[in-house]
């Protein structure tokens, strides 16, 4: 059997992933060489993250203490897209787009909770595969990934490594009539379905499931009036306007000294990881964003690892049952 075979066997075969314990090795693994880039500032972090004991702190104290580290780091975009065929969890501190410096941020975050005296870049890549993959599980297929932030938004709220709140804030709504389907449409453009274009299908039926997702938003009009009930490393999914995906961008919220709630992220406009504007402010300066979708990390205690709870929670959740209406289950 051939590596693209293999891939399009494991794709056709994935469901919902089964969870396991995010203590596993990652599944199916590149070379450290290609997987891990930027070992020196990985060890510069733990070690600072040790001394300071920042494992027990709080989760929101504990993430902006870490993204305070990958400010500056410089903005690059593809670092996911590592292999013609073979999808693996990987992590680039060299570089960062919107949603691997949010993933990496909190992956270290959920890693340095279990205490330990020094700790590998494998450590680190088993909490990626936990919250990057559908169930928590990466099986080296492409389609193994959570590749849109509202299904990446679902499937770890299902599994209690985050929270959706976006409901429960004032101004909420209901998006209608949005379409998820970038990637199949422009599937030419994705290194992985340009080398291996039998998977375009199974992508365009995952895009389908996606389209059905019951998503709420909060409009960018109303979004000054609920940053007061916003908290530093809330993720904020910023809502387009555009057809196509739900998510254009995601950043973290920080609350400053000044009181003033801003927006955290990799930049593309900037070239690097910033502190920006106020998230109102921020918003206000894309015609195309339409609002924000807004998470709250979860203690990786708070994981639930149970396979027929997650998939009941994730059917409930995808039926448009809120959040909040969820049976929370601790699993120790």
């Amino acid at each position: 059997m051939t590596r693209r075979q293999f891939v399009f066997c494991a794709t056709a075969a994935t469901g919902v992933a089964a969870c396991r314990p995010p203590e596993a090795r990652a599944g199916v693994t590149l070379p450290k060489n290609i997987c891990f880039t930027g070992a020196a500032t990985f060890e510069a972090i733990t070690r600072q993250a040790v001394a300071g004991r920042w494992g027990q702190q709080p989760m929101d104290i504990r993430m902006r203490q870490l993204a305070r580290e990958l400010e500056g780091v410089p903005y690059a975009g593809h670092t996911l897209e590592i292999d013609d065929v073979i999808e693996s969890p990987s992590v680039n501190f060299s570089g960062l787009d919107c949603w691997t410096f949010f993933e990496t941020v909190l992956g270290l975050a959920r890693m340095i909770e279990v205490p330990k005296r020094s700790y590998q870049w494998t450590d680190l890549l088993a909490e990626i595969e936990w919250t990057r993959y559908r169930g928590g599980r990466c099986h080296g297929a492409y389609l193994d990934r959570l590749h849109y932030l509202d299904d990446w938004f679902f499937d770890n709220t299902a599994r209690q490594n985050v929270i959706d709140i976006t409901r429960r804030l004032p101004g909420a709504v209901r998006l209608k009539g949005r379409r998820s389907d970038e990637m199949s449409a422009a599937w030419q453009g994705y290194r992985y379905l340009r080398h291996t274009p039998e998977l375009v299908g199974p992508m365009r039926q995952s895009e389908r499931r996606v389209t059905r997702l019951p998503v709420y938003f909060i409009p960018k009009a109303s979004v000054r009036a609920v940053e007061p009930l916003l908290q530093t490393s809330d993720i904020i999914g910023i809502v387009t306007r555009e057809q196509g995906v739900v998510c254009s961008h995601v950043g973290l919220a920080a609350r400053g000294s000044d009181g003033v709630m801003r927006f955290l992220h990799a930049s593309k406009t900037h070239g690097v990881v910033v502190l920006d504007s106020q998230l109102a402010v921020y918003l206000e300066r894309f015609r195309q964003h339409a609002g924000i979708m807004v998470v709250r990390p979860l203690r990786r205690d708070q994981a639930l690892r149970d396979d027929v709870r997650y998939e009941a929670r994730l059917r409930r959740l995808q039926a448009g049952v809120a959040p909040d209406q969820l049976e929370t289950a601790v699993s120790r």
